[in-house]
């Protein structure tokens, strides 16, 4: 459960948000819609206290995973590796590594899990970064464009993996592609409308 009671959040004097108050409760799926600048990513941001709001109260319960919009993957480790960060750390590291492989085979990247970030395509990226996100074990998921990049066949592969993973858990995905949207609750936010 997420609740953002008169949230506001001001960034280099602009505002972002004012007053915004809404609730999300698991097993709910949400779509975020709107254009460019709207401000999608700072509602997901402070959702998952990555950001702390100017004014207002967030109060959640369980563990949330995060997909940034940007990939975030550690150039020096393995797209393993980098999926791995997010395993259970009280887990045998053979278990680790086990779960880790799970993830990057629902993605399509198994073959590729020696290999370093630099020498993967934008598309391998983001499912890598996707993996990593479904890899922790959470019951909250907040995913920014995480079908960016893919191509449409990978596109609906990866919406439908993501809403199997996310069957009995709260998801938020903010999203341009209305395609996302379909069978979801939606919140539209819209240019240069802060006040909710």
């Amino acid at each position: 459960m997420i609740k953002l009671t008169d949230v506001s959040f001001s960034y280099n004097q602009k505002t972002i948000l004012s007053n915004f108050s809404s609730a999300f409760s698991s097993p709910e799926h949400w779509a975020i819609l709107g254009p460019s600048g709207c401000g999608k990513t700072t509602l997901l941001s402070l959702m998952g206290g990555i950001l702390s709001p100017s004014s207002g109260q967030i109060e959640t319960n369980g563990r949330i995973s995060f997909c940034f919009q940007e990939d975030r993957l550690l150039p020096w480790y393995t797209v393993l590796q980098n999926v791995m960060l997010a395993a259970d750390n009280t887990l045998p590291k053979a278990k680790r590594f086990e779960h880790a492989r799970f993830w990057l085979d629902r993605v399509g990247l198994f073959a590729e899990q020696n290999a370093y970030p630099a020498s993967l395509s934008g598309g391998m990226k983001r499912r890598a970064a996707l993996a990593r996100a479904l890899c922790f074990d959470s019951e909250i998921l907040l995913l920014d464009e995480p079908f960016r990049a893919l191509d449409d066949a990978l596109h609906l592969q990866m919406r439908s993996l993501v809403l199997d993973a996310a069957k009995n858990k709260l998801l938020i995905l903010v999203t341009h592609d209305e395609r996302d949207a379909q069978g979801m609750n939606t919140l539209r936010l819209a240019e240069k409308q802060h006040i909710f």
